[in-house]
């Protein structure tokens, strides 16, 4: 009897052996099947009719070699996370300013835009002097963009700008102009690379295709980035000169005015605008016609609102520094 139940433990112990295996051999052939899946979910364009004609339009329009630009619009990849993030969000939900303004006005955007101001006292203030725009605006951009360069993002911009160009979310309402506004933006990131002498793929940025510290889209860089530094290039990433002084070249080409002298450049008696805060009374922001062209670099009154406060924030956060020396 010993025998047999000495041989039938061993029998047991094989049959688990072998149900523990074949559910290693599943378990790894399921999971070589999600990477399969993952793999395939990554898409080119270099196969899209759609992204070669418009492929050939670029290279015509802007005199650059056709098998350049089917190369590299070729390699650009289709993001889904792009889609998503573009898509537009549930209706009916009410704005709430005193939320958005948390999110930028803290003691992490104040600090680092006095840091910033420190490190570019002369660069900030010969950049009021040749184009108007007070340190604060061009600090409140800095900050509530990226944090002085802390969050740049991490997306390949031609990935982007190709995946807004051919597989812009169907259901927003914008979206005919919206295609179009981003196949041009497409088109100049290729421009750019070129004049910079660069691949288009090592351009990396936010979801939207915008560049740098300041968060530029390819047009913007083309048309209202300087060098601000002498050094003989337009760097967005790296020279701080250069960021304060193409903010305020976009600014001064949109009309910033700057006889308007008060609160980070703002005149607070000739108009309000109104700002939700959820459930609760609306706040009555006042703005002057800079304000109008602060939403030139973001078309939204809670974003220029942000970026005056930011700044204000920054500014009185000097000034106290500066009047207990």
């Amino acid at each position: 009897m010993r025998i047999f139940m000495r041989i039938f433990y061993q029998i047991f112990l094989i049959f688990l052996f072998a149900i523990g295996l074949q559910a290693n051999v599943d378990a790894a052939s399921k999971r070589g099947k999600k990477a399969k899946q993952k793999i395939e979910k990554i898409v080119s364009y270099a196969k899209n009719a759609d992204a070669m004609s418009l492929a050939d339009a670029i290279s015509e329009q802007e005199n650059l070699d056709p098998a350049w630009v089917r190369a590299q619009i070729g390699a650009a990849k289709r993001l889904p996370l792009v889609i998503k993030l573009m898509s537009p969000g549930p209706v009916g939900g009410k704005k709430n300013w005193t939320v958005y303004r948390s999110r930028f006005v803290t003691s992490l955007h104040i600090d680092a835009g006095v840091a910033f101001w420190q490190a570019n006292k002369e660069a900030l203030q010969r950049a009021e002097t040749e184009y108007g725009v007070p340190p604060g605006i061009v600090l409140g951009i800095l900050g509530v963009e990226t944090i002085y360069g802390r969050n740049t993002g991490s997306f390949r911009a031609l990935d982007a700008l190709a995946t807004l160009s051919f597989d812009y979310p169907t259901e927003h309402p914008r979206r005919e102009a919206r295609v179009a506004y981003f196949r041009g933006e497409l088109a100049q990131l290729l421009v750019l690379a070129t004049q910079m002498r660069r691949e288009p793929t090592s351009y990396k940025g936010s979801y939207a295709g915008a560049m740098g510290w300041p968060q530029f889209m390819p047009s913007s860089w083309r048309k209202h980035a300087i060098d601000f530094d002498g050094d003989g290039k337009i760097d967005l990433w790296q020279s701080q000169s250069d960021m304060v002084g193409s903010i305020a070249n976009y600014f001064k080409a949109y009309g910033y005015k700057s006889n308007v002298v008060s609160r980070a450049g703002l005149a607070f008696q000739q108009a309000v605008v109104e700002l939700e805060n959820g459930e609760e009374a609306s706040t009555q922001y006042p703005v002057d016609d800079n304000f109008f062209v602060i939403t030139k670099y973001n078309n939204s009154y809670y974003y220029a609102a942000a970026v005056l406060d930011l700044g204000t924030a920054i500014e009185e956060k000097i000034k106290n520094a500066n009047d207990k020396k």
